[in-house]
Order: C-alpha cells, then structure tokens, then sequence
C-alpha cells in the first residue's frame, strides 16, 4: 500500500448533528499530509487514529470556514503536545495574517516554527517536492480563490530479479545501480542488459484532491488518469441551478469530469444537508462513472 486516505469530515458548512465539515489525511509514499481542516478536524484525528506527529505540511484549498476554522485549534494543540518540528502550511494569500493574529491573541502557538506557503497563481504550479512525493494545485472555480492539490509519488528504483541475478556473479555492491536502471559488466566483460536483472516497478500512485467549485473542466489535463480522485458534490442534478450559482458541483458534474479525465476511482463528499440519504449521489455519479464511492467520516480509501 502506497497511498491510503482517511476521510475526517465530508459535509458542507451548514451545521448538523454527526456532520463534519472537510478534512481529509492523506499517506503517501511514506508522507502524512493533513488536507484542508474545517471545524473539529482535530477531533476526528484522534477518534481515527491520525498521528500528530507524522504530521508536517497542512494543504488548505480556500478560507471558507468549513475548510479551515479548525486549522487555529489544531496549531494549539501542537502547542499543548510541545511539538518542537516545524510545521508547513500552504494555502491561500491572507492565511498567514488571519492564523498568525488568532494564535497571538490567545497566545497560543509554542516554540515549533510555522511556515506559511501563501498561494496566488490561477495556473497550475509545483508547490512542494521532497525525494518522494511531488505536490501541485489544482485551481479551481469558487467564489474566493480555490485551489485543489495533486500529490504523485516519484518514480520509484525498479526491483531486483533475484532469481535472475543468481545466474550471474554479481557482487551485491552492484545491486543500487542496477536499481536505478544501469547494465551489468561481468569481468569477463560481457553485459547484462538491466531489464533482464530487474522487475518492473509499480507505477507512482496519484491522489486529486479537487475541493469547492463549479464544473469546471479545465482541470481535466491536470488530474489526468488518477488512481483516486476526491471531487466536490454539493448537490443533485435537481438543483444544478443552484449549483452554478453558488459556484459547486452537482454529483453528476463531478462523475464527468472523473469520466472525461479517465481516473480510476471517484470520491463524492460535501454534501448538502438538504438530502437525507446521501446513497442519491451515488445513484446520480454511477449513471455516468462506475467507480463511485462515498466519502464519510472515518471511511478509508487505499489504492
């Protein structure tokens, strides 16, 4: 398992008794990343099990509440844990002042260091790289600036064929360069091509993470034949008027995009709590793409 999400909270702003507005954990490639961290995210962490401190760069799409009232408490709490890492946070322009002023008047952050990523393009643009994992945004359309993120893990060294390299006498020494794709020169200075030492490697997983927008197709060349995708579903087709004015996505919108950007799997969330029984956008996303399922607090999604 290369990629595993754990699903916080997946419900819109409008409060309600067992819904939780959006946060999501991700891993990746050995990598822990909080993505956006509406009210009570914190909360879910510990009733799922999330581990503070694996915990080093918080993704927030937009400063719309639901998305990010919970990242001030969290901050605390790293406070109260005497976290002493430093912490990266990249979001939109103006969430440096807003979190920097709530944590000085209740004097509340601690002696970690908090560096602030603060966001403005409307292309997309290579926010974060380590040895591992690449992350790029997604921009999407909101009524304030949005941006989506795209997490793809590095090409991973292709795997040694054991059974391969014991015909030859092959020093283990050579074993790292035949990972990174090199030939073999026996001493009696005849090659061995890589491919006939190695195996294939898997594939570098990829997770879109397209938060609040409109239908929005631009982002299709971005999020282009991802193994997962989370995709915003606010509404139902019935209220797709609705939709366009308020700047979301109806669940058969989203299952579009998931089927015109040929992903593998679909995550609806943010639902309205205008619908009872969220199995309707399933029902509407699955008309158009099959592998469509339901985001909810605590459920785990691993590719």
């Amino acid at each position: 398992m290369s990629l595993r999400l754990t699903i916080l909270g997946c419900h819109s702003a409008t409060p309600r008794v067992n819904a939780f507005p959006t946060s999501q954990y991700l891993e990746i490639n050995d990598r822990h990343f909080i993505i956006d961290c509406g009210e009570g995210a914190q909360r879910q962490m510990r009733k799922y099990k999330v581990g503070f401190s694996k915990i080093n760069h918080i993704f927030i799409s937009h400063l719309h509440g639901d998305h990010f009232y919970g990242l001030v408490g969290l901050l605390s709490t790293f406070g109260i844990l005497n976290r002493e890492k430093e912490l990266h946070v990249f979001g939109p322009k103006g969430i440096k002042e807003a979190t920097e002023m709530l944590l000085k008047i209740s004097q509340s952050h601690s002696k970690f260091e908090l560096i602030f990523h603060e966001l403005a393009s409307k292309k997309s643009e290579l926010i974060f790289e380590d040895d591992k994992v690449y992350v790029h945004t997604i921009p999407l359309n909101h009524r304030v600036y949005t941006n989506g993120y795209l997490f793809k893990e590095k090409e991973k060294l292709k795997k040694l064929h054991i059974q391969k390299i014991e015909n030859y006498s092959i020093d283990k020494a050579d074993f790292l360069n035949i990972k990174a794709g090199r030939d073999v020169v026996l001493e009696s200075g005849e090659i061995i091509p890589n491919d006939e030492l190695t195996l294939v490697p898997e594939k570098p997983k990829i997770f879109a993470y397209c938060s609040d927008t409109s239908f929005f197709p631009s982002i299709i060349p971005i999020i282009e034949g991802a193994d997962l995708l989370y995709h915003e579903a606010t509404f139902l087709s019935d209220k797709e008027d609705l939709a366009e004015k308020t700047l979301h996505s109806t669940a058969a919108q989203a299952a579009t995009i998931a089927k015109q950007a040929n992903v593998k799997n679909l995550v609806l969330g943010h639902y309205s709590g205008r619908y009872k029984d969220i199995q309707l956008f399933k029902n509407e996303a699955e008309i158009i793409f099959k592998n469509t399922s339901l985001a909810e607090p605590g459920i785990i999604f691993e590719v």
